[in-house]
């Protein structure tokens, strides 16, 4: 037992000091016996209105990476996981990735298991038994585009279509109706692609996604509902939930 209110698993979790959905979707998702415990990567609420703007944004939440995972550590986690999506494709390719995890257990000083969101929505996608060609959402700029598809590309996947939600600053990300989120699903939508993912941490979708499912008949990755998922998977907590996703529910 590692204490009495994380007897399974205490994850470490660091998102941007924006973000307003990282903390809430992923405690709906804690399984019994497992506590989140948040750090928070601080940034400005920035302006965004082009590629450059938010370019910049992701820059500062990577100088902002050390300082929040150290302030994490200090409660001992078990394992961590990096809440936010764009982060962890920003070198674009998977050794952006993997370089990542090193500078996490580097400020942890131990081999912690790290999960990202890459690895989840790889793993997700073969999960669902997905081959090739998918759609993207999210809540940012084309600039994300060739980060993304450096990354996922190697792995098999073929982005089809994006669709950019375009925010005009993080807060706002999340600032957004379920009409809104659903008519950006449909827009990515088509019989020539097997499933949607949805990236953008501060997106709120992942109870969405579970319905989306249904009407799309199609599996619809939620980023964080994969990255909790993976973190939990990757730990040995098998436990299956309902209402996020086929994702939690089957696998």
């Amino acid at each position: 037992m590692r204490d009495y209110l994380a007897w399974r698993m205490a994850f470490g979790i660091t998102t941007p000091s924006t973000n307003t959905v990282v903390q809430p979707e992923y405690d709906d998702m804690r399984p019994p016996g497992v506590t989140n415990h948040l750090g928070r990567m601080v940034i400005p609420d920035l302006q965004i209105r082009t590629n450059e703007d938010f370019d910049e944004s992701i820059r500062l939440i990577d100088a902002a990476l050390e300082p929040a995972v150290a302030s994490v550590m200090d409660c001992r986690p078990n394992a961590f996981i990096l809440g936010i999506s764009a982060l962890s494709v920003w070198g674009g390719t998977p050794q952006w990735g993997e370089d990542l995890k090193k500078r996490i257990r580097a400020v942890a000083k131990s081999d912690i298991p790290v999960a990202i969101a890459c690895d989840a929505v790889v793993e997700a996608l073969k999960r669902h038994g997905v081959k090739k060609k998918i759609a993207v959402m999210e809540p940012y700029y084309p600039s994300i585009e060739p980060r993304l598809k450096g990354v996922l590309g190697p792995h098999g996947y073929e982005i089809v279509r994006f669709n950019h939600m375009r925010g005009k600053n993080p807060t706002s990300y999340s600032v957004l109706t379920a009409r809104d989120m659903i008519q950006a699903l449909k827009s990515i939508d088509g019989d020539d692609i097997e499933a949607i993912v949805q990236f953008g941490a501060n997106l709120p979708m992942a109870k969405l996604a579970d319905e989306a499912e249904r009407w799309l008949d199609k599996p619809v990755i939620s980023v964080n509902v994969a990255t909790y998922w993976h973190a939990c998977r990757m730990n040995g907590i098998d436990d299956k939930l309902y209402g996020f996703t086929q994702l939690f529910s089957r696998f």
